[in-house]
């Protein structure tokens, strides 16, 4: 099957874009390929400083021919998401050793989790987080001492700054391994409702603690479509998972045996042997297009939108939102998943997955299918499953059917013609909004402005029973230069609480709502943001604004709006306290959110 006309289109433009900085990435990866495998120009002394910890490897270790990978880990036991690597480290050496190859762990990697810091002070580190993870990473394979790298994250930011370190680190294999979603709690739609009935004090803190724990159980990734699993979508989408890996559940077989053979591969790809596979390879402009077009397919979490772009460019590649809003106009949506619909991602992959998914978009030409991965050239290898064969893996044929089309359903039947993001534009800037979970009659608001400056006003404005009139909500100041960009999710409750009214409403902001926005029309990511003198700086209350998701408008209807001066802010509050103090330099040096938002 031929590329779709649309997709070749943005791919070429995208090609012609970087061509310099592709090209000087591309150089600087032949650069270090050429010094040759890293341990044999290490001395003695740097050699016996990395091997002396180790007893059972050191013989092995000074042998330069046989393969070592460098374990990159984001575990800690606070994040259900991440506490399954928690063993692996152990699994994947004695996995090495097997296959005549050895592993270390090379570092380890913050990993905080959105869902503890929300509305809280700590989540205004939550994006810089991202670029701490890629230094972070890349400190631990400056030893030099790797033929292979293995990367151990799964959630929001942690595999976006993996991604950067791996194509930093460009001349290495760089393989992705999952840990799992957990089992499916409480029903998403049951436990929105006791959000909003607490946002509305018709039931007590307790009940609602009773509620979040039933959803939020056992160790593995939270079992909605946010960032998280999103994320593992991405990496599928991309060819650095193994097929089928992402939804595994952990502390399984199937997930030990993926583990295992995700080891073996990072062996077989290195340049000791016939099939080296390095990152840099993998990570070109097709591959980041298939991936977009994977977000748009599944209805994905509106922060990849932020971190593809910083993502490609550590590829040497340049994004812009109107690659991801051509995409998303010719991209069928497949997927109805929570917060999109009901099901969560078990229900997702029980009805056929990501292999499905992918074998339809490849048979309709809406993937490119001439690209690199760990498994070899092309995708077929990604639309397969993996079975649990006499203690191996297997990897099948997935369903050429649907097994729920109330959750995953054919190309030629999709939920809608078109993908789940659209890119918003006018004389309030440029920004995006998340539609797949939005009804087509909501998509279109004209209301005047409630204008607010931090998440808590917004809360205190509902709890006086000050929001009863139809109202764009304003929220601004949550930019990159402002406070680090804290995921405005606190929002999500009272603007469906709102709706539900029979209140015409929306948002507008420079921040960024999360992986779970939801059904109410939402503009974020809004650049230029407010602490760059963006228009959303001079907005006033009662300024008629129109948001129009199915044209792509974002206007104040008054003409002579660009005449006023910007307000400014005191941001000095969001300097201190939890770790702030140390991010100045992040928030001076931020790009826009439609750069990434990002230093790196």
């Amino acid at each position: 099957m031929a590329i779709n006309k649309v997709i070749l289109e943005v791919t070429e433009r995208i090609t012609h874009r970087s061509r310099e900085t592709r090209s000087k990435y591309l150089q600087n990866m032949q650069d270090q390929l050429n010094i040759g495998p890293r341990r044999a120009h290490l001395t003695c002394g740097n050699q016996a400083h990395a091997y002396a910890s180790t007893s059972k490897d050191k013989m092995s270790l000074s042998k330069t021919s046989n393969g070592n990978i460098g374990i990159v880990s984001a575990y800690n036991d606070m994040l259900s998401a991440h506490q399954p690597f928690e063993t692996y480290p152990e699994l994947i050496r004695d996995t090495a050793r097997k296959f005549g190859g050895t592993a270390q762990v090379a570092g380890g990697v913050p990993a905080m989790c959105d869902g503890v810091t929300q509305g809280q002070p700590g989540m205004e580190l939550s994006l810089f987080s991202r670029d701490v993870i890629a230094l972070a990473a890349s400190i631990a394979l400056s030893h030099n001492t790797f033929d292979s790298s293995i990367y151990l994250g799964v959630c929001d930011k942690i595999v976006p700054g993996l991604i950067i370190s791996a194509a930093t680190f460009g001349f290495l294999p760089a393989v992705f391994a999952p840990a799992g979603p957990m089992p499916s709690g409480i029903p998403n739609d049951k436990k929105s409702i006791v959000r909003q009935k607490f946002a509305t004090g018709e039931i007590s803190r307790e009940e609602l603690m009773k509620a979040e724990m039933a959803s939020y159980h056992s160790p593995g990734t939270c079992t909605f479509y946010g960032t998280a699993n999103s994320n593992q979508m991405l990496m599928e989408f991309m060819g650095l998972h193994l097929p089928g890996a992402s939804f595994v559940p952990p502390n399984t077989p199937l997930r030990t045996a993926l583990t295992e053979l995700a080891t073996k591969r990072a062996l077989d790809i290195t340049s000791l042997g016939k099939n080296f596979t390095p990152a840099y390879e993998i990570l070109d402009e097709k591959a980041f297009v298939n991936g977009i077009v994977g977000l748009m397919a599944t209805g994905g979490s509106t922060n990849l939108v932020l971190h593809l772009p910083a993502m490609a460019k550590a590829a040497g590649i340049i994004l812009e939102l109107s690659d991801f809003d051509d995409i998303s106009g010719v991209t069928p949506l497949m997927a109805k998943i929570y917060p999109n619909g009901l099901a969560d991602v078990n229900h997702f992959h029980a009805a056929g997955g990501l292999s499905y998914m992918i074998a339809q978009l490849l048979e309709t030409g809406y993937l490119h299918n001439d690209v690199l991965t760990i498994m070899g050239p092309g995708l077929e290898a990604y639309t397969k499953e993996p079975k649990l064969v006499d203690d191996g893996i297997e990897f099948v044929p997935s369903s050429t059917k649907s097994h729920n089309e109330k959750i995953l359903r054919p190309v030629t039947n999709p939920f809608q013609k078109s993908g789940g993001i659209k890119k918003l534009e006018g004389n309030l800037g440029t920004c995006i909004i998340k539609i797949s979970a939005v009804p087509m009659e909501k998509q279109m608001v004209e209301a005047p402005a409630r204008v607010f400056e931090s998440q808590e006003e917004v809360k205190t404005a509902f709890r006086n029973n000050e929001l009863n009139t139809d109202a764009i909500i304003v929220v601004r100041f949550q930019g990159p230069k402002a406070n680090g960009m804290p995921e405005l999710h606190g929002l999500t409750p009272i603007l469906a609480v709102l709706q539900d009214r029979g209140l015409k409403v929306a948002l507008i902001t420079d921040g960024r709502m999360s992986g779970a926005s939801g059904k109410v029309p939402a503009a974020i990511h809004l650049s230029p943001e407010a602490s760059n003198s963006g228009p959303i700086s001079k907005i006033k209350n009662g300024d008629l604004i129109r948001l129009d998701a199915r044209s792509g408008e974002l206007n104040i209807l008054d003409e002579n709006f660009e005449l006023r001066k910007s307000r400014k802010k005191d941001l000095s509050e969001n300097e201190r306290g939890l770790g702030r103090e140390l991010f100045n330099i992040f928030r001076e040096n931020a790009t826009a959110a439609k750069f990434g938002g990002g230093i790196t």
